[in-house]
């Protein structure tokens, strides 16, 4: 479940902040440019990825099978990954692990310039340190849908 606004127990350094983006442009920088392997490698080696349809991968080995698969869609587009208001929580038992909850879009552009845009997700993501490398070792998927409208009383 995505975090609610106001429950971070305390800010993270402007420095871990800058930290977790970097790590985000360059993972997304990978998988944009179809460097699967690259891009699992952003993964702890028992990483797991649980997709908004339910599909889950677990380890490097799986992701990248999965991403193979999933090529030909990419064919003739170039595919960007956005990411934003990112929720950084810091886990007071582990300082190597770290709670991040974001929001994505993904947009698509074919040969001439006509770009196409994805359903918007909330993505949450458990990253840890290893050997002073962020990796992400748990990354849960959520496609966005409209709350549900209160009924009116009657």
């Amino acid at each position: 479940m995505s975090q609610p606004v106001g429950t971070l127990p305390h800010q993270v350094s402007g420095d871990l902040y800058a930290e977790v983006q970097t790590f985000y442009a360059l993972q997304m920088r990978r998988v944009d440019s179809l460097d699967i392997e690259g891009f699992a490698d952003t993964f702890t080696d028992d990483g797991e990825v649980v997709h908004a349809g339910g599909q889950r991968q677990r380890g490097r080995a799986e992701m990248i099978a999965g991403m193979r698969a999933n090529l030909p869609r990419y064919q003739d587009m170039a595919v960007r990954h956005w990411f934003g208001h990112l929720l950084i929580e810091t886990d007071p038992a582990d300082a190597d692990v770290l709670r991040v909850s974001y929001y994505t879009l993904v947009t698509q552009v074919d040969r001439e310039g006509r770009v196409g845009f994805q359903p918007t997700f909330t993505v949450e993501d458990e990253l840890v340190r290893r050997d002073g490398r962020l990796l992400t070792r748990s990354r849960v998927i959520h496609r966005d849908a409209p709350a549900a409208q209160p009924v009116a009383a009657s």
